[in-house]
């Protein structure tokens, strides 16, 4: 075979290879879901850990984290927030870097021991935090930073109590790693949950 035609072939050879590399990647990018829309930022909070340690909003930065408000002494919604949230995350590979935050809506009774004992009853690992500390911070961060309602206004006493003595959303509020809100989803609906891990994902590839 001539020089000139061995050349072509290794030449047509390495132009066929860089148009299959070319196309893998064109398809691996329309495959890759797109990360949802930026709303709004979350505000800065400095809130204790389960654990003891202090958590501020900066702790939370470089990696999306799945956000709800919740209160141990809850009799009903709580519950099953945390078991759906408990479901999600084994749902989750373990090494995706994400974080799970609960924020307690009844600071003064649930303090970080209080956490710590509800977070083992349902086997939460580390990445899932579970934050206390000044009501009205709190209070504030649901209303104002979350855009979630809240309402912890003390119940009449001749007043019909209530299922729930603190009422809150139950939604999951996804904020990516640079603490904006990108989504919210809610708990209880089997398609907004698939939605919540398809833009988890998204935000963590």
């Amino acid at each position: 075979m001539a020089p000139s035609i061995r050349r072509g072939l290794l030449w047509g050879f390495l132009i066929a290879a860089l148009v299959l590399v070319v196309a893998a990647t064109a398809v691996q990018r329309l495959r890759r879901p797109e990360p949802p829309q930026v709303m709004w930022n979350v505000p800065d909070f400095s809130l204790t850990n389960r654990d003891g340690r202090t958590v501020t909003l900066k702790d939370l930065a470089g990696a999306p984290w799945v956000a709800d408000f919740i209160f141990t002494r809850c009799p009903a919604s709580c519950p099953m927030m945390t078991a759906r949230m408990a479901r999600f995350n084994r749902g989750l590979p373990p090494n995706l870097p994400v974080r799970l935050v609960s924020f307690s809506v009844d600071p003064k009774y649930d303090t970080p021991a209080v956490l710590q004992t509800y977070a083992q009853s349902f086997k939460a690992p580390d990445r899932w935090l579970f934050l206390t500390g000044d009501g009205e911070q709190i209070y504030r961060l649901s209303k104002e930073g979350f855009k979630l309602g809240i309402d912890n206004t003390p119940q009449n006493p001749t007043a019909t109590p209530t299922a729930e003595p603190i009422l809150h959303s139950t939604r999951f509020v996804l904020v990516d790693g640079q603490g904006r809100i990108r989504g919210y989803y809610e708990a209880f609906d089997e398609e907004s949950m698939k939605k919540l891990e398809r833009d988890l994902r998204a935000l963590g590839t």
